[in-house]
């Protein structure tokens, strides 16, 4: 509830350090495994789970953002102050975002866990919260299509520096600069893929042929 009452980059920095929070508390929990992880987790993910889990995902989000409460959410990530005056109930929609947040964040730990046989807290650290930062960044903080090009991007270019860990977050932070400069909105900017994205590509190919 206290970190409701924070906004902008304030609200950031505060889950960020709630993050920290709580993985320094499951390291000292033992009966989750404590500083050695809990192991011993069955491999039950494959490339289907993922595949289907990765499509119902970016499905029900399509949809949240497209309803009534998801246009509120939007409005709020772009004026809270003209939000509130409208009458939005910001409070209610920033838990439901986090709640959404957590859910899908929890199906994809249940996926990394049941791939690598463990879940060790210092898998999920402030850089691994980076990283996913940069994803969302890099790609377009208001197309769900960008959120998927800046994460594919990213774990092309991290698997391609795997054997210089050292340059990776000199790399990362290289491409935030860099997309701030040039294009602050990111890749795709609010553009999502689909037959619209491609009918207004023609369309415009034909005016210029006109002209």
């Amino acid at each position: 509830m206290p970190t409701l009452r924070l906004k902008g980059d304030y609200l950031a920095i505060a889950t960020l350090g709630m993050g920290e929070i709580i993985r320094v508390m499951i390291l000292n929990t033992d009966y989750v495994g404590g500083a050695s992880g809990f192991m011993g987790i069955p491999q039950y993910t494959t490339w289907t789970w993922l595949f289907l889990m990765t499509t119902g995902t970016v499905i029900i989000i399509r949809n949240f953002i497209r309803s009534t409460h998801g246009r509120a959410c939007i409005s709020i990530r772009e004026n809270e102050i003209a939000a509130e005056a409208m009458g939005i109930n910001t409070t209610k929609y920033k838990v439901m975002a986090f709640t959404m947040g957590a859910f899908f964040a929890g199906v994809a730990g249940a996926l990394y866990a049941h791939y690598f046989y463990i879940a060790h807290p210092n898998s999920f650290t402030f850089l691994r919260s980076f990283e996913i930062l940069v994803y969302v960044v890099l790609g377009g903080l208001g197309s769900i299509s960008g959120s998927i090009v800046g994460a594919t991007l990213i774990t092309v270019i991290s698997a391609a520096l795997q054997n210089y860990p050292e340059v990776r977050m000199i790399v990362y932070s290289l491409l935030l600069v860099i997309m701030m400069l040039f294009r602050p909105q990111g890749i795709m900017g609010t553009k999502e893929f689909g037959l619209d994205l491609f009918k207004k590509k023609r369309g415009d190919g034909r005016g210029l042929a006109r002209g």
